[in-house]
């Protein structure tokens, strides 16, 4: 029986995707759930597998093909799988009785494939782990993604994923003086961020505005804090993006402006912070959200962040996660950024960049002192918030860092 396999149903904000990598060519075996192919969005890349066991009898849409929602991109016959390997295993007794081993030795070496979940087969690609030898502890035997990760690796001092070949590894030898070019297509995600940046540009009235804070009482917190905080929370790392999202979402609620969003003539003032924390992966910056982020801890926000970074780092972030938004933060000083201006995440008004924590010389009742010092930069629509407005949402969360009781006070 044929089976068609269909990509995804897209939310209404994709309209399209490409076929990224498929994993099986026609012809191969496939068991159900094992991952076929990844389809690349311009938000989240899509993974679809298998409806049952067999083989993949034909494959529509090549690498780099553009697909629609529900479009049918390969076939699959199913209970083929198993007729196939045995065609495939059958020469082998004979072949062995030539060389003179007995025929009954083939059995030995024709042991069944372990069945695995695609998270399970992904993560043990990337750890180097031979399947044959894990025992699964899902049902009838099937390797769970636990199983993989409870494994540990022969020697900590070189993990599989170091033994993988560098990308360089992979260009031609070349002569002294030669010069070497590499064309590869815009993936569509870095397309997608190209394109709202250029739109940004062109279609806002985009302001930075500028101050420092000093970070010493919220460092001496952390470092007082942070071990009790990690023990009662589970292993939460006590972080600064907890501190910044509660001082914005406290910030928030004083200028509504700068939380709301142009819609047309129409300004839409949200009564809610959702509040996007930009994150970096291989594949472009992506901005999941936290919804409600008034409601949440400091705790809650870290877990989460922590949480989010994981998916982020793992392609498995949803679309529903990376949707909406009514405010975001970016933190380039993880990368050493001293000062920057952040560009606008549209449709929102206001983006708030953290830096690199820096000490410097300052002046403190009139005597210097060396305080670690952050600069902060807030970008905002012009169009919709006063210039008054947006030095005095960053004064705001300036003076809830500088004294973290207020935080907790909401003063």
């Amino acid at each position: 029986m044929s089976i068609e396999i269909k990509a995804p149903t897209f939310p209404e904000s994709v309209q399209e995707g490409n076929i990224a990598t498929w994993h099986k060519k026609p012809g191969d075996s496939v068991t159900r759930d094992e991952l076929l192919v990844d389809i690349e969005t311009d938000k989240v890349v899509l993974e679809v597998v298998a409806p049952a066991d067999g083989t993949l009898e034909e494959v529509l849409k090549g690498e780099g093909d553009i697909v629609q929602s529900n479009e049918v991109i390969a076939r699959v016959t199913a209970g083929a799988s198993s007729a196939k390997s045995a065609a495939e295993k059958e020469p082998e007794p004979e072949a062995k009785a030539e060389s003179g081993a007995k025929p009954d030795d083939s059995s030995n070496d024709s042991s069944d494939e372990k069945i695995a979940s695609p998270a399970a087969r992904k993560l043990a690609e990337e750890k180097g782990v031979d399947l044959q030898k894990v025992s699964g502890s899902g049902k009838d035997g099937r390797i769970t993604k636990e199983d993989i990760v409870a494994i540990q690796p022969a020697s900590p001092e070189q993990p599989a994923s170091v033994s993988a070949p560098a990308p360089a590894a992979s260009l031609p030898s070349l002569a002294e003086g030669d010069r070497v070019e590499k064309r590869v297509p815009m993936t569509r995600m870095r397309s997608r961020i190209a394109e709202r940046l250029v739109q940004v540009t062109q279609t806002t009235a985009m302001l930075t505005t500028f101050n420092e804070v000093d970070m010493h009482r919220i460092m001496n917190l952390r470092a007082e804090f942070k071990d009790s905080f990690s023990k009662i929370h589970n292993g939460t790392r006590l972080g600064f993006m907890g501190f910044f999202v509660r001082a914005a979402t406290e910030a928030l609620k004083r200028f509504p402006a700068v939380n709301a969003s142009i819609d047309g003539t129409d300004v839409v003032y949200h009564g809610y912070q959702d509040v996007g924390v930009a994150v970096s992966t291989d594949k472009g910056l992506v901005v999941p959200v936290l919804r409600n982020a008034d409601t949440m801890s400091i705790a809650d926000v870290e877990s989460t962040i922590a949480e989010f970074g994981g998916k982020a780092r793992d392609g498995k972030l949803s679309i529903e996660e990376m949707t909406g938004g009514t405010f975001t933060i970016t933190n380039g000083g993880v990368f050493g950024s001293l000062l920057s201006t952040p560009i606008l995440n549209p449709p929102q008004t206001a983006i708030l960049g953290m830096h690199k924590i820096q000490e410097r010389p300052v002046a403190e009742n009139g005597q210097v002192v060396i305080r670690p010092m952050m600069y902060l930069a807030l970008s905002y629509d012009h169009r919709l918030v006063d210039g008054k407005e947006a030095v005095q949402f960053l004064v705001a969360i300036k003076e809830m860092i500088e004294n973290p009781a207020k935080i907790l006070l909401e003063i």
